[in-house]
């Protein structure tokens, strides 16, 4: 990591950064969560993300992983906006930025339900979207496990940077290595030629979950033309959530999506 180090705890503590400076925090909340109500284009938005917190009385939650005072207080940052906005015409936007390495995994963690935590934050995103707010993912890094499905996957549009540093998948590569009984090499070469396992994001591309990919100089340390590129970019997917409704069936228009369909068929036909 480059400038990010500057002052950011992590790439996705970066991005909010710069898409949050004439924006008000919202207090409050834990160390690793930050949310901020902002302006694009004259309309209201509300911004979250999750960052690592050395000090956080979760350990295993210290390197930006989402646990359970994450999942509990980005539970509560996005039903505090569905409940703002119950009698409003329009449906103010929720912007997830993304960067989580995994959930936290820990013994106190199980004990106290992180099941739940999670599914507390999955379920705001997508009451959030079912209620008609534009949900839109801007994955800058990580988007791992079952942190990605707590903050961000239930999102209207995905964004993801085109950058060796963004990955989304269900596990990371030493883990899935040990469980597949491979070096990290063999694994990566099978991956490449299966893209519902492969680690790059073009690949992961090709399974109809992003809305778009985004070219940037260098996600760590961005020029005003990156800043506005993306800028642009979350607008737009915004304005197209909007039109498009609150469905996520578009997913499995993918290429690599067929069996997908075929499946939902059967069972359809069947039911």
């Amino acid at each position: 990591m480059s400038n990010v180090a500057n002052n950011a705890a992590s790439r996705g503590d970066y991005w909010f950064a710069q898409l949050t400076q004439d924006a008000t925090p919202v207090t409050g909340l834990c160390p690793s969560v930050k949310a901020a109500d902002g302006k694009m284009n004259d309309q209201p938005v509300r911004f979250i993300t999750v960052v690592p917190d050395k000090n956080n009385q979760y350990p295993r939650a210290a390197g930006g992983e989402v646990g359970l005072l994450e999942g509990w207080n980005l539970a509560k940052v996005v039903n505090d906006v569905i409940d703002a906005d119950a009698n409003a015409s329009t449906k103010r936007a929720i912007v997830a930025v993304i960067d989580v390495p995994s959930q936290a995994y820990g013994r106190r963690e199980e004990a106290f339900g992180i099941h739940q935590a999670l599914a507390g934050a999955a379920g705001a995103y997508a009451k959030a979207r079912l209620a008609g707010h534009p949900v839109v993912g801007l994955i800058v890094g990580k988007a791992m496990s079952g942190a990605f499905l707590a903050h961000g996957y239930q999102a209207n549009k995905l964004i993801a940077f085109k950058n060796n540093g963004v990955m989304i998948h269900a596990m990371g590569k030493e883990s899935a290595a040990r469980i597949t009984l491979r070096s990290v090499d063999a694994l990566e070469k099978l991956a490449a030629t299966i893209p519902p396992m492969a680690y790059d994001i073009e690949n992961y591309a090709t399974l109809g979950l992003l809305s778009q990919l985004l070219d940037i100089t260098d996600p760590d340390s961005a020029t005003p033309d990156d800043i506005t590129s993306v800028q642009n970019a979350v607008w737009q997917n915004i304005q197209d959530a909007r039109k498009e409704g609150v469905s996520l069936s578009k997913r499995l228009g993918a290429e690599n999506r067929a069996s997908s369909q075929r499946v939902r068929q059967l069972m359809r036909q069947e039911w």
